[in-house]
């Protein structure tokens, strides 16, 4: 168990921590294992809508099923036709060491056909986590970031979503939740990224500063730290923690293709073996255009109209070839492929082709 003496020391040893060209700090790279967001949801009933509610079977029972909470009994099959209602599902982000009482964010979505909940009020709504316990209570007036318009003869106008929209601090806090942050001699550093050489890195310069066996490396993606077991000196512990540079390993070498965007980012440790391109065009034009076929001379028929297309390739022929060197950075390989002015879909023919040939020392990863 460290005094407070000792903290004290600790935190004046910070600045003597080396920094790197490249170095981060921990809490950049690291989370604490147990200190984490949960997520929270509910289902509710949105009021006070101008006629732009929901007409579904749900939001028309669950509306019935209140008025009868408050000792108002609607008569079997009887409907209460109203606009003005929306059921909705209710879902917010409770932080890590929330405390009852506190007040958060909460975001309000149409379940059914609602047009709009612009002007609407939520009802008081509890909100569960997965364990089905309740940890918060929800209510207020919603802010919506879009509308909806329409005209008696049809034309209607939609601007952003307007079926959605947010309460701040429309949450009140009624259970915390049990992180676990102050059981146990130590702490768990989970990295963001799994890296052997971060981990590595990480492990050392905590050692480095608090003394030998004060850290140890459970994989490339955690480190166990000895820690105080009072809380207050837990959490000075830390502050000293997560403020300590590391330097961060390289990442593996990756070429990221979007194929939906066309979007091509290549990485910093990319490199390339001896290559020879060639970069060519090729223009593909089709033209559509409609003929009147005639029926035979004893055939009976009608003229009827028939759809042809024209199709028409032509390849470039001013096609280049460059040459790669062996071991060429991201910048030279930009520059070459720019050099001939290859689209995104170009580049990704290129890169593709390289990695067939052995010569891309890099993953070439499709997202």
């Amino acid at each position: 168990m460290l005094s407070k003496k000792a903290l004290f020391v600790l935190i004046a040893l910070m600045t003597w921590s080396s920094i790197a060209l490249a170095t981060s700090r921990i809490k950049d790279l690291a989370s604490v294992a147990g200190v984490r967001d949960n997520q929270l949801v509910g289902y509710g009933l949105v009021v006070g809508l101008n006629g732009s509610g929901d007409n579904t079977p749900f939001a028309e029972q669950s509306l019935i099923s209140m008025l009868n909470k408050f000792g108002i009994n609607v008569p079997p099959g009887v409907r209460t036709n109203s606009k003005n209602v929306a059921a909705v599902a209710v879902h917010a982000t409770l932080p890590a060491f929330a405390e009852p009482g506190q007040a958060i964010d909460i975001t309000v979505s149409s379940l059914g056909n609602a047009k709009s909940l612009q002007g609407g009020t939520l009802l008081l709504t509890p909100l569960k986590g997965v364990d089905n316990q309740v940890y918060a209570l929800a209510q207020g007036n919603l802010i919506v970031g879009g509308m909806d318009a329409s005209g008696r003869d049809g034309s209607r106008v939609t601007v952003n979503v307007p079926s959605v929209g947010r309460v701040p601090n429309g949450g009140i806090v009624e259970r915390a939740v049990n992180t676990g942050f102050d059981l146990g001699s130590t702490v768990v550093l989970n990295l963001h990224r799994a890296d052997f050489t971060t981990a590595n890195n990480m492990t050392e310069a905590i050692n480095q500063l608090l003394g030998e066996g004060a850290a140890r490396a459970l994989g490339g993606g955690s480190i166990e730290v000895l820690a105080p077991r009072i809380p207050d000196q837990r959490v000075s512990f830390l502050s000293v923690l997560e403020n300590i540079q590391v330097e961060q390993g390289e990442s593996a070498a990756r070429v990221i293709v979007n194929s939906r965007t066309g979007t091509v980012v290549i990485g910093q440790t990319v490199r390339v073996s001896p290559a020879a391109v060639t970069h060519g065009g090729m223009t593909v034009r089709i033209a559509e255009r409609e003929e009147v076929v005639q029926p035979g001379a004893f055939a009976g028929g009608q003229a009827a109209m028939q759809q042809n297309a024209d199709i028409d390739i032509e390849q470039q022929g001013d096609g280049r070839m460059f040459k790669f060197d062996s071991g060429v950075t991201l910048d030279s390989l930009v520059d070459a492929v720019n050099k001939v002015g290859a689209a995104p879909s170009d580049l990704v023919a290129i890169l593709e082709a390289l990695q067939q040939a052995g010569a891309l020392r890099a993953q070439l990863m499709v997202i």
